[in-house]
């Protein structure tokens, strides 16, 4: 049983049927002409126009601005099912299991008691004092404290070679070289980090004396991804809905601060530049998102990073600003030194994206000159063709056509005719550069069997492909294998089961590229059967080589030698066909 991508679509945009598929015009950017296609048959959207696409799972997150719990509870009470506590964690790595979130839960209450009750810890206590944090918020936040020494932690959770195991998983503490374990943090106020569900995935230290660095983050583990996750986010998200925009700063104590003077839809990246992941999360909660940086350098760097990430999701409806602080501040001693409403008259006057990236690239030409208007030109287009097609693109090009004196229509061409990564989606097979560039087998078939999931279904035994040398033999095997014995999984049930594996980028990319195959509506059970057999030969080809390379360098021995042999008059054989 199963809730049809269709029904769920057809109930937000209206759907009208066109062959065996369904068509609109698409909810993510503005067109005239319908692009956006819903394909019951593979349970899977996609837009020829913007290239947004997914599951029914992917789009009620996108559309609706649902996470994924919501969203599998909304697909489950459409079929009048109620997932019990804990379900529909689809997209939480399997290897992970919940041993990993219970230990990292004990770790938090393992830091928060120390915090309390250490002998110690009057000196993590005078800290926060120092730094302005109220009892309050400190609960609020579960600040806790990792005392000084070797092996606090691991004394106190780890009664045996299994459980240490998890903690080293975990990320709580390190192998020695010389065998045993160290808890990874020592000596330092201890910060949980939660996922949107509220459960501790990993912790941030800030160091108590003079040792580096400063602060310390948990490794990347199953459960705990730098670039995903967002500080403070489960705390903040009502009041990011309640007010209507999200707040980033960069560190703990920011959010900390801004929380207790008022600001709690503040949130912050972890030691790590914004990623798309990071706006996405908070773009489901506001399309407003304001990105507050220290005024030095390095915070105009990363203002200018920011931007750069936040360019490919600037749906029309959805408003990115930035302030940059003066040199010497941050938001927390900033909030503290002029109030609330000090930061707040700030906030107001932060500068739009449009304005912000029109500004910074000012300062690198010289208006005045005609090369200069050129050479800002040339420096704002490909920014430009990072924007999704809509308004908003339409509006900076008109922009860019008053700063550079170029005609509106001319930049157009350039920004979304030439340069932009989707001209090829909207006419798919117009771009010659891609046509003449033969597509990769392993590409091929890849991209085969995502669309045609049932494919698979006709493949012999392909484990003899686990020694080629090629770029996405792993994807393509492992695809092979989950299908054969998933016989019933359809496009988006894929997209869904590849939501947080290392393949995601790579089967987005393919899912948007315009096979020939499948735009020709060809024989694909003999196209992929064909591209199976080409991989085959080069598998061969890559054994000759490798045999004939050996033979020059050092020899072969027997069996070699009649492998070699064999494999050159098979090579022969095909030369003739």
């Amino acid at each position: 049983m199963r809730a049809d991508i269709v029904d769920v679509i057809d109930a937000r945009v209206p759907l009208t049927k066109a062959g065996k598929d369904y068509k609109a015009r698409c909810p993510f950017h503005d067109e005239k002409t319908p692009s956006f296609t819903v394909s019951s048959d593979k349970q899977f959207y996609h837009c020829f126009g913007c290239g947004a696409h997914g599951s029914a799972i992917g789009f009620l997150m996108a559309h609706d601005h649902m996470e994924f719990r919501e969203a599998v509870e909304e697909l489950a009470a459409r079929v009048g099912l109620v997932l019990p506590e804990g379900a529909g964690a689809e997209d939480e790595p399997q290897e992970a299991g919940n041993e990993l979130l219970s230990v990292l839960a004990e770790a938090d209450r393992f830091y928060q008691r120390q915090l309390r009750k250490h002998p110690s810890a009057q000196r993590a206590v005078d800290y926060l004092k120092g730094r302005g944090v109220s009892g309050e918020i400190a609960k609020r936040y579960g600040i806790g404290f990792a005392p000084d020494g070797w092996d606090n932690l691991l004394s106190a959770l780890a009664s045996d070679e299994t459980r240490r195991t998890v903690l080293l998983r975990a990320g709580l503490v390190v192998r020695k070289a010389s065998g045993g374990y160290y808890d990874r943090f020592r000596n330092r106020v201890m910060f949980p980090i939660r996922d949107t569900r509220g459960r501790v995935v990993g912790f941030g230290g800030r160091v108590l004396d003079d040792s580096e660095p400063k602060y310390l983050n948990s490794p990347e583990t199953p459960v705990f991804h730098k670039g995903r996750e967002v500080y403070g986010l489960d705390l903040a998200r009502t009041a990011i809905r309640r007010e209507k925009r999200a707040l980033v700063v960069e560190g703990y104590m920011d959010v900390l601060a801004l929380a207790q003077f008022g600001f709690d839809f503040a949130v912050a990246t972890l030691g790590t530049a914004t990623t798309r992941e990071h706006l996405h999360a908070l773009f489901r909660l506001s399309p407003d998102v304001i990105f507050c940086f220290d005024g030095d350098r390095a915070g105009r760097e990363a203002a200018w990073r920011a931007l750069e990430t936040a360019l490919p999701t600037m749906q029309d409806g959805r408003q990115v600003s930035f302030l940059l602080l003066p040199e010497g501040e941050d938001p927390d001693s900033l909030v503290r030194k002029e109030g609330g409403e000090g930061l707040a008259t700030r906030l107001a006057q932060a500068r739009s994206l449009p304005d912000f990236l029109f500004e910074e690239l000012q300062k690198q030409v010289d208006v005045r000159r005609l090369d200069g208007r050129a050479r800002l030109a040339e420096l704002a287009r490909p920014l430009l063709a990072k924007l999704p097609q809509g308004v908003l693109q339409q509006m900076m090009v008109q922009r860019l056509a008053e700063f550079s004196g170029v005609g509106a229509d001319r930049l157009s061409d350039l920004v979304v005719g030439k340069t932009s990564p989707r001209a090829s989606r909207s006419a798919p097979g117009s771009d010659k550069a891609q046509l003449r560039k033969p597509p990769s087998l392993v590409r091929t078939a890849i991209a085969l069997l995502l669309h045609e999931p049932g494919l698979a279904q006709g493949v012999g035994d392909t484990s003899d492909l686990v020694a080629l040398d090629m770029p996405g033999i792993p994807l393509l095997l492992l695809l092979v294998d989950l299908l054969k014995s998933q016989p019933g999984l359809t496009t988006g049930a894929l997209i869904e089961r590849f939501r947080d594996s290392e393949y995601r980028g790579a089967i987005e990319k393919l899912l948007e590229w315009p096979h020939p195959a499948l735009q020709r509506e060809l024989n694909l059970e003999a196209e992929l059967s064909g591209t199976l057999e080409q991989l085959r030969k080069a598998l061969h080809a890559q054994r000759t080589d490798e045999l004939l390379r050996k033979e020059r360098l050092q020899g072969l021995g027997a069996a070699e030698k009649a492998e070699l042999s064999r494999l050159l008059a098979e090579r022969q054989g095909f030369g003739a066909g």
